[in-house]
């Protein structure tokens, strides 16, 4: 041992030339000594020789990387191991046997020391910007576990992303930035180990710095980076789902893995409890400056040592909470706006929480991202064929700017979503009427009541070619508006091979084919699937200069006008009761046009099409009537088919 080169900071292990440096913040009762494992399984225990204020540290000699260490403390007269909140790498798989002792900590909490060294070749990362993402959600295993074009043995793991097939199929989708359910190590809730189940999406952490063991062949940390770093070698960038809201020692009397032990107030409480904000036991409380510097630190660590793009907060409400308030000005974002790591990021926020005041959508400050489910529900419930929804979808269409100035774009726009991981996938939404969660084990009564979907008909899959027809133009109506609508597009991986997870819409913890995505397709998916990657290079293509001449100080210059199908400008009359409208968006005075056309009703309407500006005629982009992505041209009036939306373009 050698105290002359212990340091405080930064918290956890850190590998030198000599040894190993071990820091921690620790303000409990339970007295504290550092492990360290032998590879036969034994292990020394060392005091800490050092404090700095609440960290305790110390300097150990001769350490080499893949060692693997824990803290101890004594609770209730039992010795239990603590895993490193700043772990880096786990030596084990999170799991236990109901319920957790002090001898199963053991072998659960070891970390690793990880020497963070990593050839990136000198790979850029992509830097896609806001107006130009198209993000696509996913989970590590499922997303190529049944693909059989990946790699036999890396299916389901960090590598199967950086597969050449998964790598071609993201990049013909087109594919910006794909969006990872959380990769942080997930401990599954102790429910759910009494009924040999896991958290499949992983939103119970266990350690936020250390990428789960699960979806590694060999090397978490060397895999996961690799998989980064050829994403990036072919422009695609990398969001990470995290979980800062909350952790898995849940609540009042829930387990103790390592901020329960170490400092009591990492956790909000209220009369001496904790508090739930979050629907899992505990709300992690960033007022307090540990728990703040641990978000911080490991956000910054994720970005510099694998080149993480971006990062979509669970629960984002949470992280502005000074108890029963949210402050968009509190220390958290105020820390993020000034850090030089961060600032260069994409920040998304899950804007809500489940505690008093939780709702903040609109209210995050600039540099975020929102998540927006008006516009998922307006969506939905429009080409349902609900009434009076049609302003609504107005204010949709062109970004919620009740909710957010365009001033503020591309740096506030929206992100909007149709179906998210929790949810009906696409396919589902035009499926099923009813959720279907029975094989969760709890009745059918866990996920949404309000689904906002229909089946069409027939509940769940049929063989019917009319029932099919109108669910497929039904899920091109849905993104045909979400990719034409004024924000950043979040697609779910399992749309783009109309994938069911047969009507279960809070798969969370289901680690089997409903939730990994089915590769076996039949034409009708196949046809689904061209065209889905043809519609967002019409995106691409028409959609986004549009967005970046109405963003900013530019907006001034260009005009929005809406029309009857008649032709007329749109009266406040109109707007009520009205199945049809038109839109046309109009840059510099016809630089570029678009004219969006959208029918609700259920029989054809004709639509006089205002005259371009600088041009002759308009050129059709789509008509989700059909299933080809078209450049044929209209001169003065075009009919659209009921239930339908098209897009022309002239410039």
């Amino acid at each position: 041992m050698n105290t002359h080169h212990a340091f405080p900071h930064p918290l956890g292990a850190t590998l030198t030339p000599d040894g190993c440096n071990f820091s921690v913040h620790h303000s409990s009762s339970f007295p504290l000594s550092l492990i360290i494992f032998n590879d036969d399984g034994t292990y020394n225990e060392h005091p800490f020789t050092e404090e700095y204020g609440s960290i305790k540290y110390t300097f150990i000699d001769n350490i080499t990387k893949d060692t693997a260490y824990g803290f101890k403390i004594i609770q209730d007269k039992k010795a239990l191991l603590l895993l490193d909140p700043y772990a880096k790498a786990l030596k084990n798989t999170p799991h236990y046997d109901v319920p957790y002792t002090a001898e199963q900590s053991w072998v659960l909490a070891q970390s690793l020391v990880v020497d963070d060294t990593f050839d990136w070749q000198e790979t850029p990362k992509p830097m896609i910007s806001r107006s130009e993402t198209i993000l696509l959600e996913t989970h590590v295993k499922g997303f190529t576990l049944l693909n059989p074009k990946v790699d036999t043995k890396v299916r389901g793991t960090y590598l199967g992303l950086a597969d050449p097939a998964n790598i071609a199929h993201l990049k013909h989708q087109g594919i910006t930035s794909i969006q990872l359910l959380p990769v942080a190590a997930c401990m599954h809730e102790p429910h759910l180990l009494e009924m040999n189940m896991v958290n499949y999406w992983g939103y119970n952490p266990i350690s936020f710095m250390a990428p789960d063991p699960r979806y590694a062949r060999n090397d978490a940390v060397t895999e996961l980076k690799t998989a980064i770093r050829e994403l990036h070698k072919n422009n695609i960038e990398v969001i990470l789902d995290v979980v800062y809201n909350h952790t898995a020692e849940g609540g009042d009397g829930g387990v103790t893995f390592n901020l329960k032990g170490l400092d009591q107030d990492y956790y909000l409480h209220h009369h001496g409890k904790y508090t739930n904000y979050t629907g899992c036991g505990n709300t992690l409380d960033i007022t307090h400056q540990p728990s703040l510097n641990l978000v911080m630190d490991t956000l910054r660590y994720w970005v510099e040592q694998y080149h993480i793009d971006g990062f979509r907060f669970d629960l984002a409400a949470t992280l502005g909470r000074e108890y029963d308030q949210f402050n968009p000005n509190n220390a958290f974002f105020k820390a993020v706006a000034q850090d030089p790591i961060l600032q260069k990021v994409k920040l998304i926020a899950e804007p809500w929480d489940i505690g008093p005041n939780g709702y903040q959508v609109g209210q995050f400050p600039d540099g975020w991202n929102e998540c927006s489910d008006k516009f998922r529900d307006t969506t939905k419930s429009f080409w349902r064929g609900e009434q009076n929804y049609l302003k609504s979808m107005a204010t949709r269409l062109m970004g919620s700017r009740d909710l957010v100035s365009a001033s503020r774009w591309p740096h506030k726009l929206p992100v909007n979503y149709v179906s998210y991981h929790d949810g009906f996938t696409l396919q589902d939404l035009v499926s099923y009427k009813e959720r279907h969660n029975l094989a969760n084990g709890e009745e059918n009564r866990d996920g949404h009541g309000d689904n906002r979907s229909d089946n069409y008909g027939v509940e769940g899959p049929t063989d019917n070619p009319r029932v099919i027809a109108l669910r497929e133009k039904q899920k091109r109506n849905m993104v045909t508006t979400l990719l034409f609508s004024f924000g950043i597009p979040h697609l779910l991986a399992a749309d783009a091979c109309s994938h069911t997870q047969q009507g279960n819409n809070n798969a969370y913890c289901q680690d089997s084919d409903i939730s990994w995505v089915n590769w076996d397709l039949d034409e009708t998916a196949l046809e689904f699937k061209r065209w889905l990657s043809d519609m967002i290079q019409a995106r691409q293509t028409h959609m986004v200069p549009v967005i970046n001449a109405f963003s900013g100080t530019s907006r001034s210059k260009q005009k929005v006008a809406w029309y009857t199908p008649e032709g007329s400008n749109m009266t406040h009359a109109d707007w009520h009761g009205a199945e049809s409208l038109c839109l046309h968006l109009n840059i510099y005075d016809g630089t570029k046009e678009l004219l969006i056309l959208i029918n609700q009703s259920n029989i054809p309407t004709r639509f006089e099409l205002p005259k371009p500006k600088q041009h002759s005629r308009w050129s059709l982009v789509c008509n989700t009537q059909h299933t080809q992505v078209t450049s044929k041209h209209a001169v003065v009036d075009y009919s659209l088919s009921p239930l339908s939306i098209a897009i022309f373009n002239a410039e």
